[in-house]
Order: structure tokens, then sequence, then C-alpha cells
């Protein structure tokens, strides 16, 4: 049995654009992996036993999160992204032959019913306008019992849409803007000096969606910036606001329990 996805919107794709596509190769999660992620040291607390266990990566770029999944014993991984150009290096960078990479974008996704122990999804959700169908998507393709852990832009950081800065006369910055929190729904920001569209939506709905689609909340975080990094510059202005959630969750065995 396979899971229809039907109506759901998102397909915008600027990482196949190549001047976009560069620049994001220089990020620092780019070229070190998942070390160059300042999320990285708290998400990997979060993540469940990988031993044995199939795994969903949805927006899995580079495939770092399948090549983690694996090296820790993981039995398979599906890596999936809608850009071609992302696929192309994770299939470079991927030495293990039980990781399969597909090209689709994460709504139009279309596997077996209860077909994976865990799925995972880094910085994608927020590109995504209907929230709730993919959750109840996600809810049907984990085993009873099987593990959500995603990380998205923090509804503080997304509310006013173009997530940046107030800045005085002379450059320095005053404050960080957050308006419109409780108006859902489209943003244009401007990520690598490109507009990009996400979707912004309350601290409730991420939660509250989980709630009512038969997912039990385990665990959520709004990660600071490590000691590590407080060094490169702009890191330690990060302690000023938050840009990141955490959530992690596990199905339910029965929905109406």
């Amino acid at each position: 049995m396979t899971i229809p996805y039907g109506g759901i919107k998102m397909k915008e794709n600027k990482y196949d654009d190549n001047t976009f596509f560069e620049k994001y190769g220089k990020m620092s999660r780019s070229q070190q992996g998942l070390a160059g992620a300042g999320e990285w040291e708290i998400l990997k607390k979060l993540l469940p036993d990988f031993k044995g266990k199939r795994v969903l990566d949805l927006g899995c770029g580079y495939g770092w999160h399948c090549i983690y999944a694996m090296e820790n014993g993981a039995s398979s991984a599906v890596g999936i992204d809608i850009s071609h150009k992302m696929l192309e290096v994770a299939k470079e960078k991927t030495h293990f032959q039980e990781v399969e990479y597909r090209c689709c974008a994460i709504e139009d996704v279309d596997l077996p019913v209860e077909s994976f122990d865990i799925i995972l999804s880094s910085l994608a959700f927020h590109y995504i306008e209907a929230y709730e169908d993919l959750i109840n998507n996600l809810y049907k393709m984990l085993k009873p019992n099987g593990t959500l852990v995603f990380t998205v832009e923090h509804p503080v950081f997304t509310a006013y849409g173009t997530q940046d800065w107030y800045y005085n006369d002379n450059g320095e910055i005053l404050h960080f803007p957050v308006d419109n929190y409780y108006y859902e729904g489209k943003r244009t920001a401007v990520f690598l000096g490109e507009k990009v569209i996400k979707y912004h939506r309350t601290l409730t709905t991420y939660l509250n969606t989980l709630l009512t689609n038969g997912f039990i909340i385990n665990r959520v975080v709004e990660p600071q910036p490590p000691e590590n990094m407080m060094d490169i510059p702009g890191m330690k202005d990060e302690m000023r606001r938050p840009m990141m959630l955490i959530v992690s969750a596990n199905k339910k065995e029965d929905i109406q329990n």
C-alpha cells in the first residue's frame, strides 16, 4: 500500500539555481558537514538508536544525515531532495550501497505505509505550505513507535519575514523584528542574497499538529550557538534571538488511545 500525496504545495527549488547553489556550497555546514552546523551537537543528542533501523531523510541535501545513520548502524536509508545538484553531491559523498537517493519534492513522496523506523528532516518543513497534510502522511509512513526528528527555522525568526536585523544609521544592530506572529502563511525572505519563499507558522501549530495527528512529543529544544563557534563573526548576536527549533516525537501505536 502506498500513500497518496495530493494537494500539498511547495515545489520552489532555489538550490538548482547555479548562483544560489554556489553560495550554499560555501557555507560551513556544506563544507564541514554536520560538525559545521551550529545545532548539531544538540540535535545529535536527540537522535534515536539507528541500529537495524530503516531511515527516511526529507530534504536530505548533501546526504550528511543518511551517511551518519549508516555509520551508526542503520540497515538502510532513503534521502529525498528536490534539488538535482544537491543529490549529485550526496551521491559522491555516500559510499553505502544501502542508501538510496530520490529527486522529488517532499510533498510528492509516495512510499509504503509503515515502511520506516525513523524519519529525519533538517531545515525543510518551513518551505512547505500544507504542514498538517505532511505530518499526517509522515505518521502513515512511520512504523508503530517510530521516531520523527526535525529542525525548522524558529517561529520568532520567520514571523516578520525578512529574517534580518534592524540597524542604526551606522550599520550597527539595534534589534530583531518580530511582527505579524499570528498571521501564518507565506513569507519572502532573503537567504544567501536571494529571495526565497518560506512559510511561517506559530509554535502552537508546529506542536499541536503533531499531537492531533497521533504523535507523542518527546523533546522540544531551541538550540543556542555552541561555545566553540562563538568566535565566528556574528555568532554572539545569535544569542539575542532563537533561530531554530528542534522537535522529537514518536508515533502512537493507536491514534485512538
